[in-house]
């Protein structure tokens, strides 16, 4: 009686299948960072060496160096500020925004908005530029 040996396996790896695949991750990435929120206020950030954290921030607070507040785009006094801010982050789980003030900004300014997300008990971020 002959005893017939199987067939093992193909020992050979094939990288189609990986080259595919990260070749989806590419265009996936490509895609979601073209998306990324930038601000059409036009505000000269303060420049840091500190390592970027890019947390998604779904409220943008901008300060120009005259002293004007936008918030997302859209200018808003002083006066209205607090209220536009709460109402935007009322239907939002995460309750935290992004100050985006230019570097000449006066401090008294940012230190305005930063009591109002203190009072609310909101997380802020302050977006600065990287050295080069």
């Amino acid at each position: 009686m002959k005893i017939q040996r199987r067939n093992k396996a193909n020992p050979e790896f094939s990288l189609a299948a990986m080259t595919d695949v990260i070749l989806l991750m590419l265009i996936f990435f490509m895609v979601t960072s073209s998306a990324a929120n930038q601000s059409a206020i036009d505000v000269k950030l303060p420049k840091t060496d500190a390592i970027e954290d890019n947390i998604p921030n779904p409220l943008t607070v901008s300060i120009k160096a005259d002293g004007a507040y936008f918030v997302d785009d859209n200018p808003t006094i002083k006066e209205q500020l607090e209220q536009t801010i709460v109402d935007k982050l009322s239907n939002q789980t995460n309750k935290s925004f992004t100050i985006r003030a230019d570097e000449n900004t006066m401090h008294k300014d940012v230190v305005f908005v930063m009591e109002i997300a203190e009072k609310h008990k909101f997380n802020i971020a302050i977006a600065t530029v990287k050295n080069k």
